[in-house]
């Protein structure tokens, strides 16, 4: 998987993509492209002038010269469709291997009464259960319900290492395709055939769904109106011809047509936008549609949380502190019962810390208790002893109102303690026993480095960045001061990132953010550009249009910067094509009315040959600039973190003032090289 990715332009790609770009000269496929379908147009008009001079009108050049515009055109045609069958070569070489990948298998399928059936993994349904063992592949997406295993996804992401995937919480999530490298796991499937992850994965990498953007639907449309405005440019020039005593020739009508309409941006438009998803790709991220890389460019607004994303999100205790009138024994106790039955890394990590401490608590005590899971509405965790006794940990704000309604008292030094942890940037979980507080453990987290330069890279280019956190107020300024956000939301739920993202549309921005989980789920589908994490929640999947195959939560990050690419190289070539028209203006107008005007002559300011190697100079240009530029079509206008102003000062510069000088010269030399082998 990671070979296909890199060696994005082999031998096979390239003859394959020859080979597509004369497919794609079925009228059927052109007329999606205006631009193209009319050239087109002219290239079989020129064919049948090739062969019947005559067959409009009185021709006043050659067969030669017909047969000369009619290759020029031809090439051209090619061209644009080898730089689109070129880019789709790409993506379909990932699906190739993808496929391999995806290959039938086995599966032991969970009967009522608790046997096994083998059937293959084509069978399997939404809503069934099978059992995977060591070694064996999983046969179709699903979530855990039972186990713990490690996986191995270097099918799928490229990487060796394999995951952890357990029953509950944000790491459920299992992919078809992958394997299970140790122990066992149960898994509910949650596709029907032909709906799992890579079916998906290998529809959109080779392109078979792809749809058109609405920026690329909107230039479309650009290029098709200007098209319709210079034919009928062209159509009024005969008549000023004939008023002229100008003779002018189909051939010479089609060629100053085909050089007038945006031709460049026309052929290349859409190897830009799938170069743009396979550039999404190449970074292990699947992007459900265009529109979401898109997007991506446009984004005003990044949420990001705060743990796994921000922060290294291995919170380790680092002290257990007990509160005024508790001993050290009496919370480090209350601290371990609190942690005992929490799988969580900070509930192991207390535990670890508890018993480094001397304290140690056996299975028998609590094998009745009943362990009360994390909530994001609740914000505590802990047991329920048999007992009857209740002991929790959790933020300090969440235990001290739990504490309040019991009638207990809180603390006097208990918010002293907290503030001091949370302005050294820590997390403050309280620990109480019954109606009484017994103190507080001191989480510890990193700040990832590097992070505080990109986000002032993001700054500059506009976009703001607010952390979403579960911690409380100061804590959460520390980790935002030192991390280099622009703003923070403390103590969120589920609902305050939605309303979050909801604030900033209102305020006509689009929001990007990332998540994992299945609360993640609404605010991700609220987003502009959601992006989950491939080892989070099926819902979480679902929801995004954007999965990171690698979970790294600040890919984020790197996507925008993919996005905008795909904006600025788009709006570069555009320029770069538009520019292109001027140098064609002064080689085929001076041509085309020389005779009957002298005074045209002082146009001809590349002092070409004659007015046939002008206009022959002018179309060979206009064909050959094409594959020239299918390299940054398919790479990508080298990105630069900076404002849009100064980003479309620098593009107008090289690709504006470019397009105007570099056809002069091409046209020129083609020109002379014509003179040379005395076509023209």
């Amino acid at each position: 998987m990671t070979t296909a990715r890199k060696n994005t332009l082999t031998k096979e790609i390239v003859s394959q993509a020859i080979i597509d770009a004369f497919k794609k000269l079925n009228p059927a496929v052109m007329i999606k492209n205006p631009v193209m379908f009319v050239v087109e147009v002219g290239t079989v008009i020129t064919l049948l002038l090739s062969i019947w001079p005559d067959l409009f009108v009185a021709s006043t050049v050659g067969r030669g010269y017909n047969i000369a515009v009619f290759l020029i055109l031809l090439f051209t045609v090619l061209f644009a469709n080898f730089a689109e069958a070129l880019a789709e070569g790409r993506g379909k070489a990932q699906a190739d291997t993808l496929r391999k990948t995806k290959s039938e298998t086995m599966a032991k399928l969970v009967q009522k009464d608790g046997s096994y059936k083998q059937v293959s993994s084509t069978q399997l349904k939404k809503g069934d259960v099978v059992r995977v063992d060591t070694g064996e592949i999983i046969p179709t997406d699903g979530e855990i319900i039972e186990g713990l295993a490690s996986i191995d996804e270097s099918a799928i992401t490229g990487e060796s290492a394999p995951v952890i995937k357990e029953a509950g919480g944000d790491f459920s999530s299992v992919t078809g395709g992958t394997r299970v490298a140790s122990d066992y796991i149960i898994v509910k499937v949650m596709t029907d055939p032909g709906e799992s992850f890579l079916d998906r994965m290998i529809a959109l990498v080779e392109g078979a769904k792809r749809q058109k953007t609405p920026n690329e639907i909107a230039l479309t449309t650009l290029l098709a109106v200007l098209t319709l405005i210079f034919l009928i440019v062209i159509m009024t020039m005969v008549p000023m011809a004939q008023y002229l005593s100008v003779k002018l020739d189909v051939a010479t009508l089609i060629a100053l047509l085909v050089c007038l309409i945006p031709t460049t941006i026309g052929g290349l438009l859409s190897a830009i936008g799938i170069a743009g998803m396979d550039r999404v790709t190449q970074f292990n991220v699947l992007a459900m549609s265009g529109k979401a890389v898109e997007a991506a460019g446009d984004i005003d607004t990044l949420i990001l949380d705060k743990t796994g994303t921000i922060t290294y999100g291995n919170r380790m205790a680092s002290e257990i502190l007990p509160v005024k009138g508790v001993s050290s024994k009496e919370m480090i106790l209350s601290a371990l019962m609190a942690s005992v039955k929490d799988e969580t890394p900070e509930g192991r990590s207390i535990v670890e810390l508890a018993n480094k401490l001397g304290e140690s608590w056996a299975e028998k005590e609590y094998k009745d208790a009943e362990a009360i899971e994390f909530t994001a509405e609740t914000r505590m965790s802990g047991l329920n002893l048999a007992s009857g006794a209740q002991i929790r940990k959790g933020a300090v704000d969440a235990i001290k109102k739990h504490i309040s309604a019991k009638g207990g008292r809180i603390p006097s030094d208990l918010d002293d303690i907290a503030n001091r942890i949370a302005r050294a940037g820590g997390t403050p979980l309280a620990v109480a026993a019954g109606d009484r507080i017994y103190g507080v453990i001191y989480l510890k987290d990193t700040v990832k480095p590097g992070l505080k330069e990109r986000f002032a890279e993001l700054r500059g280019m506009g976009i703001k960045t607010i952390m979403c956190t579960g911690d409380n107020p100061l804590t959460a300024a520390t980790i935002a001061l030192e991390a280099g956000v622009d703003d923070f939301i403390a103590e969120a739920k589920p609902e305050d990132k939605i309303a979050a993202i909801k604030k900033e549309q209102q305020d006509g921005k689009l929001v990007a953010m990332t998540g994992d989980g299945t609360n993640d789920a609404p605010a991700l589908a609220q987003a502009d550009v959601g992006l989950a994490m491939n080892s989070g929640t099926m819902a979480a999947k679902e929801a995004a249009n954007m999965i990171d195959l690698d979970s790294d939560p600040t890919k984020l990050l790197s996507v925008v910067a993919i996005g905008k690419q795909l904006l600025i190289t788009r709006g570069a070539l555009t320029t770069f094509s538009i520019a292109n028209d001027i140098a064609k203006y002064f080689a085929i107008i001076p041509a085309m009315f020389i005779l009957a005007m002298p005074q045209l002559e002082a146009l001809n300011i590349m002092h070409l040959a004659s007015p046939t190697s002008a206009i022959l100079s002018a179309l060979i240009f206009n064909a050959v600039i094409i594959p020239l530029l299918i390299p940054i079509a398919m790479k990508g206008v080298k990105y630069r973190a900076m404002s849009a102003d100064r980003l479309l000062t620098r593009n107008v510069l090289i690709y504006g003032v470019g397009g105007v000088i570099v056809p002069f010269v091409g046209i020129k030399a083609i020109d002379l090289v014509l003179q040379v082998l005395n076509i023209a």
